[in-house]
């Protein structure tokens, strides 16, 4: 039996899906099956299984047999990983090409497995799903575009409303329009036109999954210097977008700032993809555009799970795996969440029902970079969180996350702490995290990061609107200069007079 790594963890058994697309084709080993899934391995290969399929109707047989290799390869990978299931998705091409079938047949063969075959409206669902899974919650129009079709379904919550599958992936269309991209535009306009559901999504977000538009997303952050390179809920305004995509669709990408970063198959789909998001601007009017990390492969694993599971908070299921396989103590990062919830109803800060799910999720995240030198805790911490898979976050939480707990390790009043992700927070997000890390160097001198002691800490009101942090008389020996000191910082960030006191014993004003 194979040992798994401590840095794993325990209770999950591998999975993976093979992602058969009209573009590219892609393994995915997924740890386990979960509300947020970690990826232990993730190869693609651009095989273009749907290029020319417009003039000839087949796969084309380069691409087949090229795939075919990688299959066996993938196979082996997904067993050398220690997947115990695999799940076999296909999608435009495969289910569009004459030579389809017996491409499947010699798929399955390779693969000793069943090839699902998605319907467009099964894809329709499938990426509904994904951004679902991904967002808390989604409301708006998801729009998956691949390389031999674009999904297009309404969101709202967990409602799953009209889908409409067009033929405007980027090798279709590059194809039809026989390389041009003016061709290209007037059938995107045509094509749209059927899309009514559109005219629903007006003045809410558009969510962009796929490849090329995430290739095109890069690109708008690199012209942009946007200091977090992390896709997923990266938001994009209507204005930027209509004059980005203006220079993109022009067609001479390779003098776009940031190209390097895009892998020569893909650059020159990127005008294609342009096309079509301008054409979705201009019938749909949406308030934002967000793109989505995820799609069709997190939303079948999303379908897998029961209803329990479905509802779990994505953002909160991710921190609580990270804290048991980074902290301390998980007991601690749970009693944590308890203290600092009566801490702020009892200080009176409100919170919106975002800002709950950040504080408890950075409670869950504060002692994951113990095991660094104390010097670099704060940064090693900060950016493990500001680039963690987290999803069901967007950007300004993640600042709140990260900065929470760097404030923790490095001192509130450290006005140097990573800039960049400063400039991502609003301000209340940078002084909830402040008021939060405060709250966090107190109880940890209290507790050694051990479970136990915060339970028994209490706040109690004293005259002229005081406060007094009281320890049971029992801990009587974890009072101390240096707990008053850090609620001395506490008092100051939240202009309070808080007093450290012994209950029965001694007490001390923090000043």
């Amino acid at each position: 039996m194979m040992a798994v790594s401590q840095g794993r963890l325990q209770d999950r058994r591998p999975l993976s899906i093979i992602d058969i697309g009209s573009n590219s084709i892609r393994l995915v080993v997924y740890e386990g099956l979960a509300r947020s899934p970690t990826v232990l391995f993730n190869e693609k290969m651009l095989a273009g299984l749907g290029r020319g399929i417009v003039s000839t109707g087949k796969l084309d047989p380069e691409a087949v047999t090229r795939s075919m290799e990688e299959f066996r390869r993938f196979r082996a990978l997904s067993e050398q990983a220690g997947a115990e299931r695999m799940y076999v998705l296909a999608t435009a091409a495969a289910r569009e090409a004459v030579n389809g079938p017996d491409f499947i047949h010699r798929a399955e063969q390779v693969l000793g497995t069943e090839v699902h075959v998605l319907s467009g409206r099964q894809e329709a669902y499938y990426s509904a799903l994904g951004v679902i899974s991904g967002f808390h919650p989604a409301n708006g129009i998801a729009g998956d575009l691949g390389g031999g079709s674009l999904e297009l379904v309404d969101i709202d919550g967990e409602v799953i409303g009209e889908g409409i599958t067009l033929p405007l992936g980027g090798l279709r269309l590059q194809d039809m329009a026989k390389n041009s991209l003016a061709q290209a535009a007037r059938i995107a306009k045509i094509e749209l036109a059927k899309a009514k559901l559109l005219k629903g999504g007006q003045g809410r977000a558009f969510y962009a999954v796929g490849g090329t538009w995430r290739n095109l997303a890069r690109l708008h952050m690199e012209m942009n210097n946007y200091p977090l390179g992390v896709m997923h809920h990266y938001e994009i305004e209507i204005d930027s977008a209509i004059a980005f995509l203006k220079q993109v669709a022009r067609g001479d990408v390779e003098k776009v700032k940031g190209i390097e970063g895009v892998s020569k198959n893909r650059r020159s789909l990127l005008p294609y993809g342009a096309v079509v998001l301008q054409e979705i601007l201009t019938d749909m009017q949406p308030s934002k555009i967000i793109v989505s990390a995820i799609g069709v492969r997190e939303g079948y694993l999303y379908s897998l799970l029961d209803e329990t599971e479905r509802k779990a908070d994505p953002l909160i299921s991710a921190a609580e795996e990270l804290a048991k396989l980074r902290s301390r103590s998980v007991t601690h990062a749970h009693e944590l969440v308890d203290w600092t919830c009566k801490a702020f109803e009892t200080f009176g800060i409100d919170e919106t029902a975002d800002e709950a799910r950040y504080r408890r999720a950075a409670c869950l995240l504060a002692d994951i970079g113990w095991r660094a030198h104390p010097e670099y805790r704060g940064r090693q911490s900060l950016n493990i969180i500001a680039h963690a898979s987290f999803i069901g976050v967007d950007h300004p939480g993640r600042a709140f996350l990260a900065l929470a707990n760097a404030y923790r390790h490095e001192g509130v009043f450290n006005e140097n702490i990573a800039p960049e992700i400063k400039a991502l927070a609003t301000p209340r997000y940078l002084e909830r995290a402040r008021i939060l890390a405060a709250m966090m160097r107190v109880v940890y001198l209290l507790t050694a990061s051990m479970p136990g002691v915060m339970p028994r800490l209490r706040w109690e009101s004293r005259g002229n609107g005081a406060l007094a942090l009281i320890i049971p008389a029992d801990l009587a020996d974890l009072y101390g200069e240096r707990p008053a000191g850090r609620l001395a910082q506490l008092a100051k960030i939240t202009n309070r007079r808080l007093i450290l006191a012994v209950e029965g014993g001694p007490s001390v004003v923090a000043k």
